[in-house]
């Protein structure tokens, strides 16, 4: 991938994504990445513990069944919004952001910058349009290849090592139910890291 990398670009566009960190991180803004991402029925195998020699095995009966996540991660709270549905229907993820972070949101009303790669369903034509449609959202666009940048792959890799890895699901309502339940179990427990984090500091 790296190989693939315009490396100027990498470099301008990640000196501009820690700025914009800082602006977040001041109040100043509110930073968010966004991103697709798929999770499958039949077992994510991470890293585990296992006999030398022994091949880690799990049932995986039938065809797998796939389900298309779509979520943006706060820079600041590094809390996930996320959602299960259709991936060409990004303009659903638009209509959440601008819930939780647009002009009628309620609490402190900032500048929101989403962070996106050049994906289709980013610069589709109703993609274009809903965005157009939000004046209050500045988009800032990553270079090609670069998927290190866009730190919702993280929140991603978590979700899938954690909580999905090494299971098998009934079926897609099974596999979104436990998706669902493992984003707000992420969320609580970087809530409490952060809260441990703040009272460290203070003393």
């Amino acid at each position: 991938m790296t190989g693939r990398q315009d490396r100027d670009a990498v470099d301008r566009i990640g000196l501009r994504l820690r700025l914009r960190k800082a602006q977040a991180a001041a109040g100043d803004i509110t930073l968010l990445f966004g991103d697709e991402a798929e999770a499958l029925t039949h077992p994510y195998l991470a890293q585990a513990w296992a006999r030398r020699g022994a091949d880690l095995r799990i049932q995986a009966p039938g065809q797998a069944q796939k389900v298309a996540l779509m979520g943006a991660l706060d820079a600041v709270t590094r809390e996930v919004s996320a959602r299960t549905k259709r991936s060409a229907d990004f303009v659903a993820l638009l209509e959440m952001i601008e819930h939780r972070y647009g002009p009628e949101a309620s609490g402190p009303i900032r500048p929101v910058v989403l962070v996106l790669d050049n994906g289709p369903v980013h610069t589709s034509k109703l993609t274009t349009k809903a965005l157009a449609a939000r004046p209050w959202l500045t988009v800032e666009w990553l270079p090609k290849h670069a998927p290190e940048l866009n730190e919702i792959e993280r929140a991603w890799r978590d979700l899938k090592r954690h909580y999905l890895a090494h299971r098998t699901f009934a079926d897609a309502n099974d596999l979104q139910a436990t998706i669902h339940h493992a984003v707000i179990t992420m969320n609580r427990e970087r809530t409490q890291t952060q809260s441990c984090d703040s009272l460290r500091s203070a003393a």
